[in-house]
């Protein structure tokens, strides 16, 4: 199973969102992948415990091979990493993937995360992608290379107005390239439930027929102490309110 996360707006938890589901699907015995498209690379260091400039091997090495003809590559299985967690690996970002998209989108390497992913599912029982927040060559590339879209939402009027935006552009992309990718839903992230303007905005959502499903993820403090200390909710705090929503809507997904 590969699961792209993805919503054109940033700040609305999708490294978050990734890691902590990916560290569930491990915890749970799942060889589990994390394969990190956003140059800003926070599911990387959220993951490895290190900023993506200090890393050697990550997927803008897997990319700027398939530029080229050269012999000399390195192996796939070199540039993933495990982390600290058992079953639980990584193929991380770097800062400098922008750098790649003119080229790689000039010669269309567009299919070539579906083929490497798909090759690894043999290695791999979950793959999980993080996403740029834009719909661009790196997001486009997991959309194709994915089953399931997972689309977070973080209760924001702007965020409601991008959404129809957002599942037509995923819906072009299944008719155009992925026919067997399904939006699996809309994951409600940051919910205040004693607030009347997110209940409004979900209940919205609900009411015009949006796969919105049914755990909702609470703002907490831990979410950032958790980033701080580069330690995902179910290692850091596995009895928290949050986490239990977290392993909910993981079981809810499987």
């Amino acid at each position: 199973m590969i699961r792209v996360v993805f919503n054109q707006k940033g700040g609305v938890g999708k490294s978050s969102i990734t890691c902590n589901l990916a560290a569930i699907s491990a915890s749970q015995s799942f060889k589990t992948l994390v394969v990190d498209l956003d140059p800003q690379g926070n599911s990387s260091h959220y993951l490895l415990g290190q900023p993506v400039q200090s890393l050697d091997d990550t997927v803008f090495d897997f990319l700027e091979q398939s530029l080229s003809i050269s012999s000399q590559r390195k192996p796939i299985d070199q540039l993933i990493q495990a982390t600290q967690w058992e079953d639980l690996s990584v193929l991380p970002a770097h800062s400098e993937l922008e750098s790649l998209e003119a080229k790689l989108e000039s010669r269309y390497k567009i299919y070539k995360l579906k083929e490497m992913l798909q090759d690894q599912l043999k290695h791999f029982d979950r793959i999980f992608i993080d996403t740029p927040p834009a719909l661009n060559f790196f997001s486009r590339s997991a959309l194709i290379a994915s089953n399931r879209c997972l689309i977070p939402f973080d209760c924001d009027a702007f965020s409601r107005q991008a959404l129809t935006q957002l599942l037509d552009s995923i819906a072009e992309m299944r008719e155009d390239h992925n026919p067997d990718l399904d939006v699996e839903g809309i994951v409600v992230n940051q919910m205040q439930p004693q607030a009347k303007l997110p209940q409004q905005l979900v209940q919205g959502l609900i009411d015009d027929g949006h796969p919105v499903l049914p755990v909702h993820l609470m703002s907490s403090v831990k979410m950032r102490e958790s980033h701080q200390l580069n330690k995902p909710l179910i290692h850091y705090v596995p009895k928290h309110k949050l986490t239990g929503q977290f392993v909910a809507l993981f079981n809810a997904l499987t």
